[in-house]
């Protein structure tokens, strides 16, 4: 077992939605580094059930609660880091609903909007905020946003508006935190995975080990790393 000053000593990554997917892979990216990684999820039990498979390697993968939709099981997961962690050091917004492919913005059911706007747009939002303090107190901090080359005004088109406009709101977001925070030494970037076979994305998408990848490259990015930018496996992309 990881004693107690090493496992502080490691580089403390959370992980929203980590219990399956693209989310889960990344936990297990962030683990496989040494990270001490926090994979969380809406369901206690996911989250141990996932965090105790990544676990049997000797791997220092932690469950908790978290949903990114309530302001109270954010709060109370970020004031149980700050008790058994006192810091952040990675914080991965990954967290997300509704591919709505049914919908046209012409047509579009405004309250499904609404709903993803939780998920997708708020839910990083207030998450950011809430682990703010914490990530202030690691000597270099990281911010990644998990979004999609669906959001890039350069290339938008029709079809899947929920999806692609809270998205695009996530981009705008990222944009801002990265300015404000640029002072605090922290890192904000948003990464689009690709098109990956997990439950949302369906059958026929790359890999999910290739979609995580471009993330924990923007997790673990250098000191001296961009901020501000969206990416692709490592390589900008369009807003």
């Amino acid at each position: 077992m990881t004693s107690p000053t090493a496992e502080h000593a490691r580089t403390i990554s959370l992980v929203t939605g980590g219990n399956r997917g693209i989310g889960r892979e990344v936990c297990r990216q962030l683990a496989a580094l040494g990270h001490t990684v926090l994979l969380t999820s809406r369901s206690p039990a996911s989250a141990e059930t996932a965090a105790g498979q990544l676990a049997r390697d000797g791997s220092s993968v932690h469950p908790l609660q978290l949903d990114v939709r309530d302001p109270d099981s954010v709060g109370a997961a970020a004031r149980e880091v700050a008790k058994d962690f006192g810091r952040l050091d990675v914080l991965v917004n990954n967290a997300a609903i509704m591919y709505d492919t049914w919908q046209r913005a012409t047509t579009a059911d405004l309250a499904t909007v609404t709903e993803a706007a939780e998920a997708n747009l708020y839910g990083p939002w207030r998450t950011t905020q809430a682990f703010l303090p914490l990530l202030r107190q690691s000597p270099h901090a990281r911010i990644v946003n998990v979004s999609s080359e669906a959001a890039s005004l350069a290339g938008m088109g029709g079809g899947t508006p929920a999806y692609t406009i809270t998205k695009a709101g996530l981009n705008a977001l990222t944009l801002m935190l990265a300015a404000e925070l640029r002072g605090d030494r922290i890192l904000v970037n948003a990464v689009c995975p690709g098109w990956v076979a997990t439950d949302m994305g369906g059958p026929g998408g790359r890999p999910v080990p290739e979609g995580a990848a471009g993330i924990v490259w923007a997790a673990t990015l250098p000191h001296d790393g961009p901020t501000g930018g969206f990416y692709r496996d490592g390589h900008p992309i369009p807003w």
